[in-house]
């Protein structure tokens, strides 16, 4: 073949594909999703037993609400009520002290009961009881169209929900004062025994769209969703390109770690800021605010775990006892681990306990102190999980397993064997990111890219940490040294 026969041809292929793909785009644009496909390999996914199922069972409260400034990381409170107040739904209970401007809003109306402090008269909580006939305060409706990115985050802060959008860098509840050069929102649950938001958003579209236009006002925004077909035909559908970037992520847990999804996108780098939501959530919260005028913090909770009877969904308020939920829902006599969260990044509660104000699940495992195993490490443990093959479970295939709260050893020196690279789907190096923050290597820390990272984006490397560490609490300690240097 000639060079001009050759040149002819390969004309011809390029005129084809070309007219293809416009026949595609002018008849399919609407049917097939071409958003930004970015593929993770590192990672773990760990199928544990009790995954909620798709029903929603409804419960009636005793009324009783709290409301938890160490839900909001980095926030300094400063209590605005005090015992025998009487509030509405969406009235401030405390401010952050940093900055007056960020109030939180209580979740129902009704009488302060107690101001609950700790050491150093630290807030743990201000709880409050629940009027029957509830009144909310009316911020009036918005017509998103025709708002600034000033005047939504002024809407914002009125309302007392501002505060349940973080940042990065430092992972910490935000400031309105900082321009974030994006947003970043996560609607992928991947986590073990995790929420299903496309179930949760169910009737909800149009707040999720509206949050997500008004998000949009602010700074370029970015949604990040996972692989499933049906999940991303509802996205296009319900037009969220039209205001924000849509990024499609295909891989293991962590892949929905909105930490993970801006070091794929668009890595934070010393003296910028990004605005994160991590809890889809959030987003419906701003949705309901600005669509009806109302604050209205109800969220759909997984009640999950291989100790809950009837794994499923129920509907509560942000701060609602935990009693009534947890009352019938496992056996008494077994010794439990109830934690407020996820079992890779939740917090240990009690009965007693309300729930967070970022939780999607309550998940109750088995403490596993009353564990006792014949011979120890020596049997082939059939059913117990290994990401090394130490034990025979490999073999059994994608098995669910319920798995205890027990850690398994005792700390130890850390061993630099590359393991916490193979489960952080990011462009750092684990290891010596915690050495640096062990040793209080500043310098190090910020070369190696703590900008860039949350406590949650290590659990995994938690998990499967042979030295025993806790990751996630010497990450949080590093950032809050950095962010005390750098203020």
């Amino acid at each position: 073949m000639t060079r001009e026969y050759f040149d002819s041809f390969l004309c011809m292929v390029c005129l084809k594909f070309t007219n293809f793909a416009a026949f595609i785009e002018r008849n399919y644009s609407n049917s097939f999703i071409m958003p930004n496909v970015i593929k993770l390999r590192k990672g773990l996914d760990i199928n544990l037993c009790g995954k909620a199922e798709e029903k929603l069972i409804r419960l009636k409260s005793k009324g009783q609400y709290a409301l938890m400034p160490d839900d909001f990381e980095g926030v300094t409170p400063k209590v605005v009520v005090k015992e025998g107040d009487k509030v509405k739904a969406g009235d401030a209970l405390f401010i952050n002290k940093l900055y007056p401007e960020v109030k939180f809003a209580s979740p129902v109306s009704g009488t302060v009961r107690e101001v609950v402090r700790g050491e150093r008269r630290k807030v743990l909580c201000v709880k409050v009881d629940a009027d029957a006939q509830q009144e909310r305060v009316d911020f009036g409706k918005k017509d998103v169209l025709k708002m600034d990115g000033k005047q939504v985050i002024e809407a914002l802060l009125e309302a007392g929900i501002f505060g349940y959008i973080n940042q990065l860098p430092y992972a910490v509840s935000t400031n309105p004062s900082v321009q974030p050069k994006a947003i970043f929102v996560s609607a992928l649950r991947d986590k073990p025994l995790a929420g299903d938001f496309q179930f949760e958003m169910e009737g909800q579209e149009a707040d999720f769209v509206t949050g997500i236009m008004a998000l949009s006002k602010i700074a370029t925004t970015h949604v990040g969703i996972g692989v499933q077909a049906n999940f991303q035909t509802e996205i296009r559908q319900m037009g969220i390109e039209q205001y924000a970037q849509l990024h499609i992520f295909d891989g293991p847990c962590p892949a929905g770690n909105v930490g993970v999804q801006v070091n794929n996108v668009d890595p934070v780098n010393k003296g910028e800021v990004v605005w994160t939501i991590g809890d889809p959530t959030v987003v419906l919260f701003i949705g309901r605010l600005l669509n009806t005028g109302h604050v209205d913090l109800t969220r759909r909770v997984a009640l999950c775990g291989s100790e809950v009877k009837s794994p499923a969904y129920v509907d509560m308020l942000v701060g609602e006892e935990l009693s009534t939920l947890l009352s019938n829902s496992y056996d008494n006599d077994h010794h439990v681990r109830i934690i407020n969260g996820n079992v890779l990044t939740g917090r240990p509660t009690t009965k007693e306990g309300y729930l967070g104000a970022h939780t999607s699940e309550i998940t109750v495992i088995p403490e596993g102190d009353n564990a006792d195993e014949l011979l120890g490490w020596i049997l082939p443990r059939f059913k117990q999980f290994s990401v090394n093959r130490s034990y025979f479970s490999w073999l059994m295939g994608k098995k669910k397993y319920a798995l205890d709260a027990r850690i398994k050893g005792g700390e130890r020196h850390i061993i630099m064997s590359g393991e916490y690279d193979r489960v952080l789907p990011m462009d750092i190096y684990g290891e010596y990111l915690i050495k640096a923050i062990i040793t209080g290597d500043i310098d190090r820390q910020e070369a190696l890219g703590i900008y860039e990272v949350s406590p949650e984006d290590f659990a995994l490397a938690e998990f499967v940490d042979s030295s025993k560490l806790e990751l996630q609490r010497i990450v949080r300690e590093g950032l809050n040294i950095l962010r005390k240097e750098n203020a």
